[in-house]
């Protein structure tokens, strides 16, 4: 289950909410967006976009709009909702607390990791130029597998990536979506809420923050 070591074989790191502070961010985009389909954004349907792939959130937002499905141009409002999103995170996003330190901990024990993602390439990419694109063997996007979060596509891929069982891989995610779509793949995580509770599971270990985050807390979230 775990290495010689008895740390685990990889670690996969979520990015929104986790690493990056980029919620706010994100409410703020599908704020605007709702006000187009003239509909606010209410606090029910905003807990229910958290941690969504684009395409899940906009249908959520469609939805709340009661936009016949003839009338949802998802290809023109989601290039709206990508250059939004990187016109706001160009002008530089927040690191959530202790996550430069947890990543450079992870880096120090030799632990390849990868960033798995709901965001889309093209938003990822932007971001990974304040996370560092060198820190990760690999990133996986949500609209690189077939279903993003809350199925188990995107973890699994990671794991072939790496070329490791799940077992040997270690999650750490913030949101209900997030979470939900490792325990799905059979993926151990640590959980760092930000936004909305996350309901308890077997497979999940709980921090209040990446402050502080050690080896040993890795090797015992796997254990």
């Amino acid at each position: 289950m775990i290495d010689e070591a008895g740390q685990p074989g990889a670690v996969f790191w979520d990015m929104d909410g986790t690493l990056l502070d980029t919620e706010p961010l994100w409410e703020q985009v599908l704020v605007e967006f709702a006000n187009r389909l003239g509909i606010e954004m209410t606090p029910t349907l905003r807990e229910s976009t958290m941690g969504n792939s684009s395409p899940d959130a906009m249908t959520k937002v469609y939805d709340a709009a009661l936009v016949p499905e003839s009338g949802r141009d998802f290809e023109a409002d989601e290039a709206w909702m990508v250059q939004r999103v990187i016109d706001l995170f160009a002008a530089g996003t927040p690191w959530r607390p202790g996550a430069v330190d947890a990543l450079d901990m992870v880096a120090a024990a030799d632990i390849p990791m990868v960033l798995v993602t709901n965001t889309m390439r093209e938003v990822t990419d932007v971001l990974l130029e304040t996370i560092g694109a060198d820190r990760f063997v690999a990133t996986v996007c949500g609209d690189e597998v077939e279903a993003g979060k809350p199925e188990p596509h995107i973890y699994r891929r990671a794991a072939e990536i790496v070329g490791l069982p799940v077992r040997r891989c270690l999650a750490i995610e913030d949101s209900p979506t997030g979470a939900a779509s490792t325990f799905a793949a059979g993926v151990r995580a640590i959980i760092i809420p930000s936004a909305i509770p996350v309901p308890p599971r077997p497979t999940f270990t709980f921090r209040e923050s990446l402050v502080g985050l050690t080896l040993d807390d890795l090797v015992a979230a796997l254990a």
